[in-house]
């Protein structure tokens, strides 16, 4: 079978590793990918335009593609999943109604209160005016979101009614989140712990994944700019099983029936970003794909086969497919570029010492190939990835392996893990 992976981050490098695990894949496709994907046994990358959508279906054509799997959110948003349904190509990822959860922050927040799924309060505006003078109205601190993609940056914690007022400037007058920031959402900020709940669902099915738990800021100690994420590990110790139960009942199975009753049921990977104080749970946003950093520690930890769990999904026979995890703990560590989330400079050269440690992986995110050599292209760089007995060894793998990179200007967290180790 030959598989086509859309994207080219962290996520679809550990997407195409862990496809080329499986003995029934002869070859994977990554579009556009980076220096990772290119390096890896099996895998190609191609140098499609992926918001193409005739582009990729002749494609997948030309050489009988038995499987899509679709990584990011912006070709999900604009329905690249309907298209290729449509001409006969299996994949694997929500429709452009489904994938609205994430499309929309004002669509998935209204979806919530109308099926009673548990989470902060919210208001939304289309206009600055309107939506600065309901900061006279409400407490903090306060949370504005932009309310379309914005690669995970368009959400801004106020402390005060004029932080929100510089947020709102930012989002309405300066365009910093672009057509995102036509709409904002302005939120009850929710105090407690973060974790995230990833998993596979098609229509009224789910096979959750193991837990996980992400960092989103750029500084240790969870403070400074929120980002795409920082790092993760997994499994997440504060979802227990009593949790996990109820992230089923109270989440995930109001959320599968909901779009149903909508007439857009779901399939691929659903992800709930959920904040938890005393044993109780929000919902902060949903996610219409498998997230990143955390589909990195969590890849690093099945032992099935993914590509057999993608086509059970897309076939409706999810109940055949038993799914097998390690029971080591994972961790994964992001190496970033100066400036992240903000401004940056790219093509740095990139030194990697090699490592022959089977329980550590280098996922490139940010990389390019230029003359057989590793440069830096993006903001979110590596994610340096390890197994360990405990969360503790696999943290100290995971920063050990992050020794192993350097370029100019790079930079990383060193707490990742260890709210899961205290």
């Amino acid at each position: 079978m030959k598989v086509l992976i859309i994207g080219s981050g962290g996520r679809e490098h550990a997407l195409a590793w862990k496809s080329a695990q499986d003995e029934s894949v002869t070859d994977i496709f990554v579009c556009p990918g980076n220096a990772g994907t290119a390096l890896e046994s099996k895998v190609t990358n191609i140098s499609l335009d992926k918001n193409n959508f005739e582009a990729v279906e002749d494609f997948c054509k030309q050489n009988n593609i038995g499987l899509v799997i679709i990584g990011p959110e912006q070709p999900l948003v604009m329905g690249m999943t309907d298209y290729l349904q449509s001409k006969d190509i299996k994949t694997f990822g929500p429709s452009q109604a489904a994938a609205q959860l994430e499309g929309s922050k004002t669509f998935s927040k209204d979806f919530f209160v109308k099926y009673k799924i548990p989470t902060a309060g919210y208001a939304s505006f289309n206009d600055y005016d309107s939506s600065k003078s309901h900061l006279d109205t409400i407490e903090y601190p306060t949370v504005v979101k932009a309310d379309g993609l914005a690669a995970g940056k368009g959400v801004i914690i106020c402390e005060n009614k004029e932080e929100a007022i510089k947020a709102l400037e930012s989002i309405f007058m300066d365009q910093a989140f672009g057509e995102a920031g036509s709409r904002v959402v302005i939120e009850e900020f929710l105090e407690g712990e973060e974790a995230s709940f990833i998993a596979v669902v098609s229509k009224d099915k789910i096979i959750p994944l193991a837990t996980s738990q992400d960092h989103k800021a750029v500084g240790e100690g969870d403070v400074g700019l929120n980002t795409g994420g920082m790092g993760a590990y997994s499994p997440a110790p504060i979802v227990d099983e009593r949790i996990h139960q109820k992230i089923i009942d109270e989440v995930m199975k109001p959320t599968m029936d909901g779009l149903i009753s909508e007439g857009s049921p779901y399939l691929g990977f659903l992800y709930a970003g959920l904040m938890i104080k005393d044993g109780e749970l929000k919902v902060l946003e949903f996610n219409c794909r498998f997230g990143d950093p955390e589909t990195q520690p969590i890849l690093l930890r099945l032992q099935s086969s993914l590509v057999e769990l993608c086509l059970a999904a897309i076939n409706d026979d999810m109940d055949s497919y038993n799914i097998a995890w390690t029971d080591k703990h994972a961790c994964g560590v992001v190496i970033a570029a100066e400036g992240y989330p903000e401004s940056y400079e790219s093509n740095k050269q990139v030194t990697l010492q090699e490592t022959l440690d089977q329980d550590m992986k280098l996922f490139h995110a940010g990389t390019k190939l230029i003359d057989n050599n590793v440069v830096t292209s993006g903001g979110r760089v590596f994610c340096a990835t390890a197994l360990g007995d405990d969360l503790k060894s696999a943290q100290s793998k995971a920063y050990n392996l992050v020794d192993s990179v350097n370029f100019d200007g790079a930079f990383h967290r060193r707490d990742i893990g260890f709210k899961g180790i205290k």
